[in-house]
């Protein structure tokens, strides 16, 4: 039952209602840009910021839990659990040291990715900047690199190198700020969607690095995916939320504000701007098992949000 009061995002097919104030974050922990959110088997909730410590954990209620990851203050970037067997992990990218790096949830670090000994990608003046990372279900790791040179890198669940694939360009199978990365399986196969940010588009590739498809309408910036069913969700920098069905048509747009990003300072407005019903800079988001949406924003000092389903 709603709230007449509660706000309301969504449409007459998926409608959501705003959970106010849902993460109850410590006084004596100041988030920074909250790049990354993510939710494991339990639906607690990891958040992914650019403050100290950088991954805070929280129950399905907005209780804080713990806090870790001191190491990737100020780079804090690209968030992804992974369930393997019956253990979960997290991968993260970070962009102040360029590397990937796999850990368990304790924090314990059990695999790190620096730059591909690729000399005629990479170079001092040619930065590897990875911004996210994806795991196929043979644990092939793929790691988009968004803010460097535009590339893919592709490598097994040892972190032994295969192959790369895009480069920087506007044709199909080049990119321009590949910012996010996932393996879809909703068709039956892996395939692997990147958010070609810079193109306002989303490409589709194979396993193996072959281009596949594009997709284009309803989209903006879209940053990184989160499946969930049959749907996919993602970040449309651009001031909303897109939820697409299985095949790639629109559901529904979340707290759209086509004036936000249009505002001088975007992203760090003035705070009377926000309003808690409307999304300024979104940039990751989950789904926890009873269809709740998260949102995180890139603002200097966090906005987290949740919706419930209604």
């Amino acid at each position: 039952m709603t709230t007449a009061n509660v706000p309301q995002l969504g449409n007459a097919a998926r409608s959501y209602e705003l959970v106010q104030g849902w993460a109850k974050t410590p006084a004596d922990l100041q988030l920074g840009y909250t790049h990354g959110i993510v939710v494991d088997q339990f639906d607690n909730v990891y958040v992914f910021h650019t403050g100290k410590p950088s991954i805070v954990k929280f129950d399905k209620t907005g209780q804080f839990i713990t806090a870790w990851g001191e190491e990737f203050e100020g780079g804090a970037h690209g968030f992804y659990l992974h369930k393997e067997q019956n253990e979960e992990f997290l991968y993260i990218t970070d962009t102040a040291r360029c590397n990937v790096v796999k850990m368990d949830l304790k924090g314990n670090h059990l695999l790190t990715l620096g730059t591909p000994d690729l000399p005629d990608v990479y170079s001092a003046e040619n930065k590897y900047v990875p911004t996210d990372v994806a795991v196929s279900a043979n644990g092939d790791i793929y790691v988009s690199d968004g803010y460097g040179q535009s590339w893919i890198h592709q490598y097994n669940a040892t972190g032994e190198y295969i192959r790369s694939w895009g480069g920087k360009g506007t044709e199909l199978g080049q990119l321009n700020c590949p910012h996010g990365i996932s393996i879809d399986t909703r068709s039956g196969e892996e395939e692997v969607y990147v958010a070609d940010r810079g193109n306002h588009r989303i490409q589709v590739f194979t396993l193996d690095g072959a281009f596949k498809r594009a997709i284009v309408d309803d989209m903006d910036m879209p940053c990184s995916f989160y499946y969930h069913g049959d749907d996919v969700y993602f970040p449309d920098l651009n001031s909303r939320i897109t939820i697409f069905d299985k095949n790639d048509r629109l559901i529904c747009h979340l707290g759209e504000d086509q004036q936000a990003y249009k505002q001088t300072g975007w992203p760090n407005l003035p705070k009377p701007y926000y309003r808690a019903n409307k999304f300024s800079s979104p940039h990751g988001i989950c789904v926890d098992s009873q269809g709740a949406v998260y949102v995180a924003e890139w603002i200097f000092d966090g906005r987290v949000t949740k919706l419930a389903l209604v």
